[in-house]
Protein backbone atom coordinates (compact mmCIF):
# COMPACT_ATOMS: atom_id res chain seq x y z
CA UNK A 1 0.00 0.00 0.00
CA UNK A 2 1.05 3.31 -1.15
CA UNK A 3 1.46 6.48 1.28
CA UNK A 4 -1.48 7.86 -1.05
CA UNK A 5 -3.67 5.03 -0.87
CA UNK A 6 -2.91 4.91 3.33
CA UNK A 7 -4.36 8.41 3.39
CA UNK A 8 -7.36 7.96 1.44
CA UNK A 9 -8.23 5.08 3.58
CA UNK A 10 -6.91 6.95 6.75
CA UNK A 11 -9.82 9.49 6.22
CA UNK A 12 -12.23 7.05 5.39
CA UNK A 13 -12.12 5.65 8.99
CA UNK A 14 -11.27 8.79 10.76
CA UNK A 15 -14.78 9.59 9.93
CA UNK A 16 -16.56 6.86 11.15
CA UNK A 17 -14.41 6.85 14.66
CA UNK A 18 -15.43 10.63 15.27
CA UNK A 19 -19.29 9.11 14.26
CA UNK A 20 -18.64 6.77 17.45
CA UNK A 21 -17.76 9.45 19.76
CA UNK A 22 -14.62 7.46 20.97
CA UNK A 23 -12.54 9.52 23.36
CA UNK A 24 -9.55 8.41 25.70
CA UNK A 25 -12.01 7.59 27.95
CA UNK A 26 -13.49 5.01 25.47
CA UNK A 27 -10.66 4.49 23.25
CA UNK A 28 -10.29 1.71 20.44
CA UNK A 29 -8.83 -1.43 21.21
CA UNK A 30 -6.88 -3.34 18.65
CA UNK A 31 -6.71 -7.17 19.30
CA UNK A 32 -4.77 -8.52 16.28
CA UNK A 33 -0.78 -8.73 15.53
CA UNK A 34 0.95 -6.74 12.82
CA UNK A 35 -1.17 -6.05 10.06
CA UNK A 36 -2.32 -3.71 7.18
CA UNK A 37 -5.68 -3.46 8.98
CA UNK A 38 -4.32 -2.50 12.42
CA UNK A 39 -1.65 -0.21 10.69
CA UNK A 40 -4.72 2.02 9.31
CA UNK A 41 -6.93 2.21 12.08
CA UNK A 42 -3.96 3.15 14.48
CA UNK A 43 -3.30 5.70 11.75
CA UNK A 44 -7.15 7.02 11.74
CA UNK A 45 -7.01 7.40 15.20
CA UNK A 46 -3.99 9.71 15.77
CA UNK A 47 -5.20 11.45 12.84
CA UNK A 48 -8.63 13.20 14.78
CA UNK A 49 -7.27 12.83 17.87
CA UNK A 50 -8.86 9.61 19.61
CA UNK A 51 -6.24 7.41 21.60
CA UNK A 52 -5.98 3.61 20.89
CA UNK A 53 -4.70 0.50 22.50
CA UNK A 54 -3.00 -2.23 20.44
CA UNK A 55 -3.27 -5.54 22.90
CA UNK A 56 -0.87 -8.06 22.72
CA UNK A 57 -2.64 -10.99 20.76
CA UNK A 58 -1.39 -13.77 23.13
CA UNK A 59 -4.12 -12.32 25.85
CA UNK A 60 -6.66 -13.40 23.51
CA UNK A 61 -5.21 -16.62 21.59
CA UNK A 62 -2.04 -17.74 24.11
CA UNK A 63 -3.83 -17.29 27.62
CA UNK A 64 -6.30 -19.74 28.74
CA UNK A 65 -7.72 -17.69 31.25
CA UNK A 66 -7.82 -14.58 29.67
CA UNK A 67 -7.77 -12.53 32.74
CA UNK A 68 -4.99 -10.21 31.60
CA UNK A 69 -7.44 -9.04 29.17
CA UNK A 70 -10.76 -8.89 31.19
CA UNK A 71 -8.47 -6.54 33.40
CA UNK A 72 -7.25 -4.52 30.60
CA UNK A 73 -11.35 -4.28 28.85
CA UNK A 74 -11.36 -2.95 32.71
CA UNK A 75 -9.13 -0.48 32.87
CA UNK A 76 -9.69 1.24 29.72
CA UNK A 77 -13.09 0.72 29.05
CA UNK A 78 -13.11 0.63 24.90
CA UNK A 79 -16.00 2.60 22.95
CA UNK A 80 -14.54 -0.34 19.73
CA UNK A 81 -12.64 -3.23 19.32
CA UNK A 82 -10.88 -4.63 16.15
CA UNK A 83 -9.80 -8.02 16.01
CA UNK A 84 -8.92 -9.52 12.67
CA UNK A 85 -10.83 -13.40 12.76
CA UNK A 86 -13.73 -13.74 14.09
CA UNK A 87 -13.45 -17.64 14.84
CA UNK A 88 -9.83 -17.16 16.41
CA UNK A 89 -11.04 -14.39 18.33
CA UNK A 90 -14.30 -15.44 19.42
CA UNK A 91 -13.30 -17.39 22.99
CA UNK A 92 -11.42 -14.57 24.27
CA UNK A 93 -14.41 -11.84 22.67
CA UNK A 94 -16.68 -14.34 24.79
CA UNK A 95 -14.73 -14.26 27.77
CA UNK A 96 -12.94 -10.21 28.28
CA UNK A 97 -15.23 -7.99 26.17
CA UNK A 98 -17.98 -6.17 27.85
CA UNK A 99 -21.94 -7.20 26.62
CA UNK A 100 -22.73 -4.16 24.03
CA UNK A 101 -19.34 -2.88 23.29
CA UNK A 102 -19.17 -2.69 19.23
CA UNK A 103 -16.55 -5.52 17.62
CA UNK A 104 -15.25 -5.19 14.42
CA UNK A 105 -13.24 -7.94 12.12
CA UNK A 106 -11.35 -7.45 8.85
CA UNK A 107 -14.56 -8.74 6.88
CA UNK A 108 -16.40 -6.56 8.42
CA UNK A 109 -14.05 -3.23 8.23
CA UNK A 110 -15.25 -2.10 4.80
CA UNK A 111 -18.48 -0.32 6.20
CA UNK A 112 -15.89 1.76 8.71
CA UNK A 113 -14.53 3.49 5.86
CA UNK A 114 -18.30 4.20 3.39
CA UNK A 115 -18.15 7.67 5.67
CA UNK A 116 -17.03 10.51 3.32
CA UNK A 117 -14.66 12.39 5.24
CA UNK A 118 -15.47 16.13 5.91
CA UNK A 119 -15.22 18.77 8.26
CA UNK A 120 -15.94 16.99 11.09
CA UNK A 121 -12.31 15.16 10.33
CA UNK A 122 -10.30 18.44 9.61
CA UNK A 123 -11.61 20.27 12.49
CA UNK A 124 -10.66 17.24 14.49
CA UNK A 125 -7.46 16.59 12.95
CA UNK A 126 -6.97 20.31 13.68
CA UNK A 127 -6.80 20.17 17.02
CA UNK A 128 -4.43 17.32 17.93
CA UNK A 129 -1.96 19.08 20.14
CA UNK A 130 1.36 17.80 21.60
CA UNK A 131 -0.50 17.00 24.85
CA UNK A 132 -2.95 14.72 22.97
CA UNK A 133 -2.65 11.04 23.90
CA UNK A 134 -2.01 9.21 20.93
CA UNK A 135 -2.31 5.31 21.95
CA UNK A 136 -2.29 3.81 25.55
CA UNK A 137 1.17 0.49 25.74
CA UNK A 138 0.22 -1.65 28.12
CA UNK A 139 3.68 -2.77 29.99
CA UNK A 140 3.37 -5.08 32.98
CA UNK A 141 5.81 -4.43 35.39
CA UNK A 142 7.60 -6.25 38.08
CA UNK A 143 3.68 -7.25 39.57
CA UNK A 144 2.57 -8.76 36.15
CA UNK A 145 -0.54 -6.84 36.31
CA UNK A 146 -0.92 -4.80 33.00
CA UNK A 147 -0.60 -0.77 33.04
CA UNK A 148 -1.50 1.83 30.68
CA UNK A 149 1.58 4.25 29.31
CA UNK A 150 0.12 6.99 28.07
CA UNK A 151 1.67 7.98 24.92
CA UNK A 152 1.63 11.78 23.83
CA UNK A 153 1.78 13.26 20.42
CA UNK A 154 4.59 14.94 21.67
CA UNK A 155 6.44 11.83 23.07
CA UNK A 156 6.50 10.19 19.80
CA UNK A 157 7.25 13.10 17.51
CA UNK A 158 10.00 14.22 19.65
CA UNK A 159 11.19 10.93 20.03
CA UNK A 160 12.00 10.71 16.59
CA UNK A 161 13.60 14.30 16.06
CA UNK A 162 16.05 11.96 18.58
CA UNK A 163 15.92 9.15 16.74
CA UNK A 164 16.62 11.83 13.42
CA UNK A 165 19.67 13.21 15.68
CA UNK A 166 21.15 10.50 17.01
CA UNK A 167 21.06 8.64 13.79
CA UNK A 168 21.34 11.48 10.72
CA UNK A 169 22.29 9.04 7.75
CA UNK A 170 18.68 7.01 8.39
CA UNK A 171 17.17 8.51 5.94
CA UNK A 172 19.64 7.94 2.56
CA UNK A 173 18.21 5.84 1.29
CA UNK A 174 15.09 6.05 2.66
CA UNK A 175 14.67 3.20 5.19
CA UNK A 176 13.61 -0.59 4.43
CA UNK A 177 12.49 -2.40 7.00
CA UNK A 178 11.48 -6.28 7.55
CA UNK A 179 9.83 -6.61 10.64
CA UNK A 180 8.29 -8.38 13.04
CA UNK A 181 8.23 -6.59 16.29
CA UNK A 182 5.10 -6.30 17.53
CA UNK A 183 3.24 -3.04 16.92
CA UNK A 184 1.77 -3.53 20.78
CA UNK A 185 5.11 -2.93 22.14
CA UNK A 186 7.05 0.24 21.63
CA UNK A 187 10.37 -0.78 19.60
CA UNK A 188 8.36 -1.94 17.13
CA UNK A 189 4.98 0.23 16.95
CA UNK A 190 6.45 3.58 17.80
CA UNK A 191 10.67 3.56 17.22
CA UNK A 192 10.11 1.26 13.81
CA UNK A 193 7.13 2.35 12.27
CA UNK A 194 7.49 6.02 13.54
CA UNK A 195 10.75 6.04 11.73
CA UNK A 196 9.77 4.41 8.61
CA UNK A 197 7.03 7.31 8.53
CA UNK A 198 9.20 9.73 9.32
CA UNK A 199 11.74 9.15 6.65
CA UNK A 200 9.06 7.97 4.30
CA UNK A 201 10.47 4.46 3.94
CA UNK A 202 8.53 0.93 3.46
CA UNK A 203 7.86 -1.28 5.88
CA UNK A 204 7.65 -5.18 5.01
CA UNK A 205 5.85 -6.61 7.35
CA UNK A 206 7.59 -10.18 9.01
CA UNK A 207 4.27 -12.04 9.80
CA UNK A 208 7.57 -14.91 10.80
CA UNK A 209 9.31 -14.69 14.92
CA UNK A 210 12.44 -15.73 16.54
CA UNK A 211 11.02 -19.58 17.43
CA UNK A 212 10.98 -22.80 15.53
CA UNK A 213 8.03 -22.96 14.00
CA UNK A 214 7.87 -19.48 12.42
CA UNK A 215 11.97 -18.64 11.60
CA UNK A 216 11.67 -20.16 8.40
CA UNK A 217 9.00 -17.50 7.22
CA UNK A 218 11.53 -14.57 8.40
CA UNK A 219 13.76 -16.03 6.30
CA UNK A 220 11.62 -16.75 3.41
CA UNK A 221 10.99 -13.13 3.88
CA UNK A 222 14.53 -12.03 3.87
CA UNK A 223 15.31 -13.90 0.78
CA UNK A 224 12.74 -12.13 -0.75
CA UNK A 225 13.35 -7.97 0.43
CA UNK A 226 16.91 -6.59 1.14
CA UNK A 227 16.32 -4.45 3.92
CA UNK A 228 18.59 -1.23 4.59
CA UNK A 229 18.35 -1.49 8.51
CA UNK A 230 17.75 -4.70 10.69
CA UNK A 231 16.07 -4.98 13.47
CA UNK A 232 16.08 -8.08 15.79
CA UNK A 233 16.08 -9.24 19.54
CA UNK A 234 19.40 -11.44 20.47
CA UNK A 235 17.38 -14.66 20.25
CA UNK A 236 16.11 -13.42 16.52
CA UNK A 237 19.65 -13.08 15.63
CA UNK A 238 21.21 -16.46 17.22
CA UNK A 239 17.99 -18.23 15.75
CA UNK A 240 18.48 -16.87 11.80
CA UNK A 241 22.96 -17.42 12.16
CA UNK A 242 22.87 -20.92 10.80
CA UNK A 243 20.23 -20.15 8.10
CA UNK A 244 22.91 -17.10 6.72
CA UNK A 245 25.74 -19.27 7.41
CA UNK A 246 24.57 -22.44 4.70
CA UNK A 247 22.58 -19.77 2.74
CA UNK A 248 25.02 -18.05 0.24
CA UNK A 249 22.36 -16.65 -1.91
CA UNK A 250 20.50 -15.13 1.33
CA UNK A 251 23.34 -14.04 2.88
CA UNK A 252 24.00 -12.14 -0.45
CA UNK A 253 20.72 -10.41 -0.05
CA UNK A 254 20.71 -9.75 3.25
CA UNK A 255 24.06 -7.18 3.77
CA UNK A 256 23.94 -5.97 -0.04
CA UNK A 257 22.03 -2.87 0.84
CA UNK A 258 22.53 -2.77 4.75
CA UNK A 259 23.88 -0.37 6.54
CA UNK A 260 23.16 -0.64 10.31
CA UNK A 261 22.64 -3.83 12.58
CA UNK A 262 20.62 -3.11 15.81
CA UNK A 263 19.36 -5.51 18.96
CA UNK A 264 17.49 -4.78 21.82
CA UNK A 265 15.71 -6.35 24.33
CA UNK A 266 18.41 -8.33 26.09
CA UNK A 267 22.39 -8.30 25.91
CA UNK A 268 23.16 -9.90 22.71
CA UNK A 269 25.74 -12.21 23.43
CA UNK A 270 29.60 -11.38 22.16
CA UNK A 271 30.46 -15.00 19.50
CA UNK A 272 26.84 -13.75 17.61
CA UNK A 273 27.94 -10.03 17.36
CA UNK A 274 31.41 -11.50 16.12
CA UNK A 275 30.21 -14.26 13.64
CA UNK A 276 27.65 -11.32 12.13
CA UNK A 277 30.57 -9.09 11.87
CA UNK A 278 32.90 -11.93 10.14
CA UNK A 279 29.56 -13.06 7.66
CA UNK A 280 29.70 -9.26 6.64
CA UNK A 281 33.28 -9.02 6.12
CA UNK A 282 33.18 -12.14 3.96
CA UNK A 283 30.19 -11.04 1.93
CA UNK A 284 30.80 -7.61 1.05
CA UNK A 285 34.40 -6.89 2.42
CA UNK A 286 33.30 -4.67 5.26
CA UNK A 287 31.98 -4.73 8.91
CA UNK A 288 28.04 -3.28 9.32
CA UNK A 289 27.95 -1.24 11.77
CA UNK A 290 26.57 -2.82 15.35
CA UNK A 291 24.44 -0.26 17.46
CA UNK A 292 21.95 -0.91 20.58
CA UNK A 293 20.61 1.40 23.31
CA UNK A 294 18.10 1.69 25.93
CA UNK A 295 14.67 2.54 26.61
CA UNK A 296 10.99 1.54 27.76
CA UNK A 297 7.83 1.79 27.44
CA UNK A 298 7.43 5.12 29.48
CA UNK A 299 10.66 6.92 27.35
CA UNK A 300 8.50 6.58 23.90
CA UNK A 301 11.24 4.26 23.80
CA UNK A 302 14.47 5.67 22.37
CA UNK A 303 16.35 7.32 25.58
CA UNK A 304 20.14 6.08 25.05
CA UNK A 305 22.25 5.23 21.96
CA UNK A 306 25.61 3.51 21.46
CA UNK A 307 25.41 5.82 17.72
CA UNK A 308 29.39 5.93 17.83
CA UNK A 309 29.42 2.14 17.98
CA UNK A 310 30.33 -0.19 20.43
CA UNK A 311 32.79 -2.58 21.00
CA UNK A 312 31.34 -4.99 22.14
CA UNK A 313 27.64 -6.20 23.27
CA UNK A 314 26.73 -5.04 26.59
CA UNK A 315 27.02 -0.80 26.34
CA UNK A 316 24.40 0.92 26.01
CA UNK A 317 25.30 4.03 25.01
CA UNK A 318 24.75 8.05 25.75
CA UNK A 319 21.24 9.70 26.71
CA UNK A 320 20.72 11.10 23.20
CA UNK A 321 19.72 15.14 22.55
CA UNK A 322 16.81 16.82 24.33
CA UNK A 323 16.90 14.22 27.14
CA UNK A 324 18.02 14.87 30.83
CA UNK A 325 19.56 11.71 32.76
CA UNK A 326 20.61 11.40 36.18
CA UNK A 327 21.68 8.77 38.08
CA UNK A 328 20.57 8.59 41.46
CA UNK A 329 22.02 6.28 44.62
CA UNK A 330 19.59 3.15 44.50
CA UNK A 331 20.57 0.19 47.40
CA UNK A 332 24.22 -0.21 46.19
CA UNK A 333 23.66 0.86 42.88
CA UNK A 334 23.13 3.72 40.45
CA UNK A 335 19.48 4.29 39.13
CA UNK A 336 19.37 5.78 35.73
CA UNK A 337 16.17 8.47 35.58
CA UNK A 338 14.94 10.71 32.82
CA UNK A 339 13.44 13.60 31.83
CA UNK A 340 12.31 15.43 28.72
CA UNK A 341 9.24 15.61 25.97
CA UNK A 342 9.64 12.04 25.19
CA UNK A 343 8.53 10.64 28.98
CA UNK A 344 5.06 9.71 29.55
CA UNK A 345 3.14 11.77 31.84
CA UNK A 346 1.68 8.40 33.66
CA UNK A 347 -0.22 5.79 33.60
CA UNK A 348 -3.82 5.52 32.46
CA UNK A 349 -6.37 5.59 35.43
CA UNK A 350 -3.23 4.43 37.86
CA UNK A 351 -3.02 7.71 39.84
CA UNK A 352 -0.97 6.05 42.71
CA UNK A 353 1.80 4.17 40.09
CA UNK A 354 1.96 7.61 38.56
CA UNK A 355 3.38 9.08 41.45
CA UNK A 356 5.72 6.34 42.56
CA UNK A 357 7.22 6.68 39.07
CA UNK A 358 8.38 10.17 39.43
CA UNK A 359 11.18 11.35 41.34
CA UNK A 360 10.90 14.98 43.50
CA UNK A 361 12.58 16.72 40.52
CA UNK A 362 10.15 15.20 38.46
CA UNK A 363 12.26 12.60 36.73
CA UNK A 364 10.96 8.77 35.77
CA UNK A 365 12.70 6.19 37.77
CA UNK A 366 13.89 3.80 35.59
CA UNK A 367 14.25 0.71 37.72
CA UNK A 368 17.07 0.06 35.65
CA UNK A 369 21.01 0.58 36.89
CA UNK A 370 23.52 1.65 34.99
CA UNK A 371 27.27 2.25 35.39
CA UNK A 372 30.24 3.66 33.22
CA UNK A 373 31.76 1.54 30.99
CA UNK A 374 35.07 3.22 31.81
CA UNK A 375 34.68 5.71 35.17
CA UNK A 376 37.82 7.52 33.85
CA UNK A 377 36.08 8.65 31.06
CA UNK A 378 32.44 8.83 31.30
CA UNK A 379 32.17 9.31 27.09
CA UNK A 380 32.76 5.74 26.65
CA UNK A 381 28.68 5.39 27.54
CA UNK A 382 26.50 2.94 30.43
CA UNK A 383 26.44 -0.64 30.67
CA UNK A 384 23.03 -1.79 32.07
CA UNK A 385 24.05 -3.52 35.20
CA UNK A 386 20.77 -4.70 35.82
CA UNK A 387 16.99 -4.47 37.60
CA UNK A 388 17.15 -2.88 40.88
CA UNK A 389 14.11 -4.79 42.59
CA UNK A 390 15.15 -8.12 41.23
CA UNK A 391 18.79 -7.54 43.17
CA UNK A 392 18.87 -9.31 46.40
CA UNK A 393 20.97 -10.12 49.74
CA UNK A 394 23.01 -13.05 49.95
CA UNK A 395 23.27 -14.16 54.25
CA UNK A 396 26.53 -12.63 53.93
CA UNK A 397 25.04 -9.82 53.53
CA UNK A 398 26.55 -9.09 49.91
CA UNK A 399 24.29 -8.07 47.10
CA UNK A 400 23.56 -10.17 43.83
CA UNK A 401 23.15 -8.53 40.53
CA UNK A 402 20.61 -10.62 39.28
CA UNK A 403 20.58 -8.75 35.87
CA UNK A 404 23.95 -9.34 34.86
CA UNK A 405 24.43 -12.93 36.34
CA UNK A 406 21.43 -13.49 34.22
CA UNK A 407 23.33 -12.66 30.84
CA UNK A 408 26.35 -14.43 31.72
CA UNK A 409 24.83 -17.44 32.52
CA UNK A 410 23.29 -16.58 28.77
CA UNK A 411 25.93 -15.87 26.74
CA UNK A 412 28.11 -18.93 28.30
CA UNK A 413 25.61 -21.51 27.77
CA UNK A 414 24.75 -20.06 24.28
CA UNK A 415 22.95 -22.35 22.63
CA UNK A 416 21.35 -24.51 25.01
CA UNK A 417 20.28 -21.89 27.62
CA UNK A 418 17.88 -19.85 26.54
CA UNK A 419 17.29 -17.92 29.63
CA UNK A 420 17.75 -18.42 33.65
CA UNK A 421 16.02 -17.47 36.98
CA UNK A 422 18.63 -16.70 39.79
CA UNK A 423 17.32 -17.74 43.22
CA UNK A 424 19.60 -17.31 46.95
CA UNK A 425 17.90 -14.75 48.35
CA UNK A 426 18.96 -15.06 52.16
CA UNK A 427 20.87 -18.26 51.25
CA UNK A 428 24.49 -18.54 51.51
CA UNK A 429 24.98 -19.41 48.06
CA UNK A 430 23.72 -17.98 44.22
CA UNK A 431 21.49 -20.73 42.22
CA UNK A 432 19.79 -20.88 39.05
CA UNK A 433 17.00 -21.96 37.38
CA UNK A 434 17.74 -23.22 33.91
CA UNK A 435 14.95 -22.71 30.77
CA UNK A 436 17.05 -24.18 27.94
CA UNK A 437 16.98 -24.16 24.20
CA UNK A 438 14.32 -26.91 23.87
CA UNK A 439 15.55 -27.09 19.82
CA UNK A 440 18.88 -27.20 20.47
CA UNK A 441 19.17 -29.57 23.43
CA UNK A 442 16.65 -32.38 21.46
CA UNK A 443 20.96 -33.00 20.25
CA UNK A 444 22.18 -33.54 23.34
CA UNK A 445 21.44 -36.68 25.72
CA UNK A 446 20.93 -36.24 29.43
CA UNK A 447 24.36 -37.08 30.38
CA UNK A 448 26.02 -34.76 27.43
CA UNK A 449 23.54 -31.89 28.86
CA UNK A 450 24.64 -32.79 32.37
CA UNK A 451 28.03 -32.62 31.26
CA UNK A 452 27.73 -29.38 29.28
CA UNK A 453 26.16 -27.60 32.55
CA UNK A 454 28.78 -28.58 34.68
CA UNK A 455 31.53 -27.26 32.20
CA UNK A 456 29.16 -24.16 32.42
CA UNK A 457 29.57 -23.75 36.31
CA UNK A 458 33.32 -24.23 35.87
CA UNK A 459 33.31 -21.44 32.96
CA UNK A 460 31.32 -19.18 35.26
CA UNK A 461 33.72 -19.62 37.97
CA UNK A 462 36.79 -18.30 36.41
CA UNK A 463 36.15 -14.91 36.73
CA UNK A 464 33.65 -15.04 39.64
CA UNK A 465 34.90 -16.43 43.28
CA UNK A 466 33.09 -14.12 45.06
CA UNK A 467 29.55 -15.44 47.37
CA UNK A 468 27.74 -12.96 44.75
CA UNK A 469 28.80 -13.86 41.72
CA UNK A 470 29.78 -17.56 41.98
CA UNK A 471 26.77 -19.43 40.76
CA UNK A 472 27.23 -23.12 42.38
CA UNK A 473 24.33 -25.03 41.49
CA UNK A 474 21.64 -25.36 38.45
CA UNK A 475 18.51 -26.76 37.66
CA UNK A 476 16.79 -27.44 33.99
CA UNK A 477 13.16 -26.73 33.83
CA UNK A 478 11.33 -28.82 32.18
CA UNK A 479 7.52 -26.87 31.69
CA UNK A 480 8.36 -23.66 29.95
CA UNK A 481 6.92 -19.87 31.49
CA UNK A 482 4.11 -19.40 31.92
CA UNK A 483 1.90 -16.30 30.46
CA UNK A 484 -1.29 -16.68 33.03
CA UNK A 485 0.61 -16.92 36.20
CA UNK A 486 2.99 -14.14 34.85
CA UNK A 487 6.41 -15.71 34.53
CA UNK A 488 6.86 -14.75 31.09
CA UNK A 489 5.52 -11.24 29.30
CA UNK A 490 3.95 -11.39 25.76
CA UNK A 491 7.52 -10.01 24.62
CA UNK A 492 8.90 -13.45 25.74
CA UNK A 493 11.15 -11.58 28.84
CA UNK A 494 11.21 -13.74 31.98
CA UNK A 495 9.76 -12.44 35.08
CA UNK A 496 12.35 -12.99 37.74
CA UNK A 497 9.73 -12.77 41.03
CA UNK A 498 7.11 -14.45 39.85
CA UNK A 499 8.63 -17.53 38.32
CA UNK A 500 10.27 -17.78 42.28
CA UNK A 501 7.45 -17.85 43.54
CA UNK A 502 5.63 -19.86 41.23
CA UNK A 503 8.09 -22.54 41.60
CA UNK A 504 8.94 -22.43 44.82
CA UNK A 505 9.13 -26.09 45.79
CA UNK A 506 11.39 -25.74 42.91
CA UNK A 507 13.95 -23.90 44.71
CA UNK A 508 13.66 -25.90 47.47
CA UNK A 509 15.27 -28.83 45.61
CA UNK A 510 17.70 -26.61 44.15
CA UNK A 511 18.85 -26.11 47.34
CA UNK A 512 18.09 -29.72 48.88
CA UNK A 513 20.54 -32.49 48.92
CA UNK A 514 18.49 -34.75 46.98
CA UNK A 515 19.56 -35.82 43.18
CA UNK A 516 16.60 -33.34 41.85
CA UNK A 517 19.35 -30.83 41.50
CA UNK A 518 21.10 -32.06 37.67
CA UNK A 519 24.14 -29.88 38.98
CA UNK A 520 25.67 -29.05 41.42
CA UNK A 521 29.11 -27.33 42.68
CA UNK A 522 30.74 -27.09 46.13
CA UNK A 523 33.62 -24.46 46.42
CA UNK A 524 36.63 -25.49 43.96
CA UNK A 525 35.80 -29.20 43.53
CA UNK A 526 35.16 -30.73 40.41
CA UNK A 527 31.01 -29.97 39.93
CA UNK A 528 29.15 -33.45 40.50
CA UNK A 529 25.21 -34.53 40.02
Amino acid sequence: MTYGQALTRVLGLAGSLLERNLSADCPLAILSDNEIEHALLGLAAMHVGIPYVPISPAYSLVSTDHAKLRYVMGLLTPGLVYASSEEKFAKAISAAIPAGTEVVFKNTLGHLETTLPGPAVEDAHASVRPDTIAKFLLTSGSTGQPKAVINTQRMLCSNQQMIAQALPSLHEPAPVLVDWLPWNHTAGGNHNVGLVLNNGGTLYIDEGKPVPALIERTVRNLREVAPTIYFNVPRGYEALLPYFRSDEALRRNFFSRLTLLQYAGAVLPQPIWKAYEELALETCGERVLWITGYGSTETAPFAMCTNRGAARAGTVGLPVDGLEMKLAPALDKLEARFRGPNITPGYWRQDALTKEAFDEEGYFRSGDAMRFADPADPQQGLQFDGRTAEDFKLTTGTWVSVGILRAKIVATGSPYVQDAVIAGHDRDEVGALIFPNVEACKALDREKLRAFLQGLLERLAIDNSGSSTLVTRLMILETPPSLDSGEITDKGSINQRAVLEARAAMVEALYGEEPEVLVRRTGKQPPVA
